[in-house]
C-alpha cells in the first residue's frame, strides 16, 4: 500500500517521531479536559475492569466483559491491576487509578474530536497519501507514576485486522516527557515486513470469553527493541504491523498520552471479527482529504538517517507540497 509505505515511515522502521507537533498550550488543554472527565466518572462495581496486555489476563478481563467490547463508540475506564479490593471498591485514590480511557474519545469528546481533526491531523494525512482515513478508535493512556502497567509487545494490526494489511496508522501524540524511567515507546525497527503473528477476533455470540486469539505472539529478543523517549508535543506516528512496547512506570511521574488510530478505507476490509465492529457502528469519523504529491517530503524522509523529524520542517515540506493551501476536509 503506498501510502503508509515504509519509506513514509522510515524507509526500515516502521515509525516516525515528529517532534513539537503539538504545543504546550495544546497539550494542556487536553489534560484539562481529561481531569474533568475523570472528576465526572462513574462506573458501577460491575463495570470496573482491570486493563492487562498480558493475554490469558487481556481475555479473561476485557474479552469477557461486554463493557469493553462495547465501548468502540463510547467514552469508557478501564483501571490498572490492583486498585480495587474484592468487593470493586478503590484502594487507591480514583484519578490514580486509571489505565486507560476508550474508545471514541475523537467522536463524542469536543476537545478530542478538535486535535484529532486538527489541520495538522489533516496535513499530516494528506502528505502520506491517505484518500478516505477513517478514526477507528482512540485512548488517553495515563501511565501512572510508581505502577502504570506495562504494555506487553504486540502489533497494532493484531487487534485492528484488515485486508490486505497495511492500512491501519497509529498516531501517539505525548502530553508529557516520555522517557526511559517513566515508560516510553520501544520498537523493533523493521519488524513492520513480517505480517502479523497473531489477531484478536470476536467469538461467536454468546460464548465466554466474548474473544479469543489466533496465533500467538512470538517470544521477542528484547534485545531488538530500541527505545523512543519523547518530549512533550512530540507525535509518533506507528505502523500497524510494527512490534513495540512499554515497561511499566516505576517513577513518580506519569506519562500521558492521547493515541488514535487512522485507516485508510478505501479498498480496504475491516475485518467483521475485530472487536470494535464497523457493523455496530464503532467507526464514526471519516474524513475525505485531498491528495497531493509528496515525492518531496518522502525524500527528505527517507534521507534523514533516523526516524525523526522536527515538526516545523515536517509543516513546511507539507505547505510546499500543497502550494501553500490550507487542507481542506470535506
Amino acid at each position: 500500500m503506498a501510502c503508509l509505505s515504509p519509506s513514509q515511515l522510515q524507509k526500515e522502521d516502521g515509525f516516525l517521531v515528529l517532534e513539537g507537533f503539538l504545543s504546550a498550550d495544546e497539550c494542556e488543554a487536553m489534560q484539562r479536559r481529561i481531569d474533568e472527565i475523570v472528576a465526572e466518572m462513574d462506573v458501577p462495581l460491575h463495570c470496573r475492569t482491570e486493563f492487562s496486555t498480558q493475554e490469558e489476563e487481556q481475555l479473561r478481563a476485557q474479552g469477557s466483559t461486554d463493557y469493553f467490547l462495547s465501548s468502540g463508540d463510547k467514552i469508557r475506564f478501564f483501571f490498572e491491576k490492583g486498585v480495587f479490593d474484592k468487593q470493586g471498591n478503590f484502594l487507591v485514590p480514583p484519578e490514580k487509578s486509571i489505565n486507560k480511557i476508550g474508545h471514541a474519545l475523537h467522536a463524542l469528546d469536543p476537545v478530542f474530536r478538535c486535535v484529532t481533526h486538527s489541520h495538522k491531523v489533516q496535513a499530516l494525512a494528506r502528505s502520506l497519501g491517505l484518500q478516505m482515513p477513517v478514526v477507528v478508535q482512540s485512548m488517553y493512556i495515563f501511565k501512572q507514576p510508581h505502577f502504570g502497567g506495562e504494555v506487553a509487545p504486540h502489533q497494532d494490526a493484531s487487534f485492528l485486522y484488515t485486508e490486505p494489511l497495511g492500512r491501519v496508522l497509529g498516531l501517539w501524540i505525548a502530553l508529557e516527557d516520555a522517557m526511559l524511567e517513566n515508560g516510553c515507546l520501544w520498537f523493533i525497527p523493521g519488524s513492520h515486513t513480517g505480517g502479523v503473528s497473531r489477531r484478536m477476533v470476536r467469538t461467536p455470540a454468546g460464548s465466554v470469553p466474548g474473544t479469543s486469539f489466533l496465533g500467538s505472539e512470538p517470544i521477542r529478543d528484547n534485545s531488538l527493541f530500541v527505545p523512543t523517549p519523547v518530549l512533550r508535543g512530540a507525535l509518533v506516528l506507528i505502523h500497524g504491523e510494527v512490534v513495540h512496547k512499554s515497561e511499566q512506570n516505576l517513577s513518580d511521574r506519569s506519562r500521558q498520552a492521547y493515541t488514535f488510530h487512522l485507516m485508510e478505507a478505501a479498498g480496504t476490509i475491516w475485518s467483521p471479527d475485530n472487536w470494535p465492529s464497523q457493523g455496530r457502528g464503532h467507526v464514526h469519523s471519516w474524513v475525505k482529504l485531498r491528495a497531493t504529491n509528496t515525492s518531496a517530503l518522502l525524500n527528505c524522509l527517507a534521507s534523514t538517517g533516523k526516524p525523526r523529524l522536527s515538526s516545523r520542517d515536517f509543516l513546511m515540506l507539507v505547505s510546499l507540497q500543497t502550494g501553500g493551501h490550507e487542507v481542506v476536509a470535506w
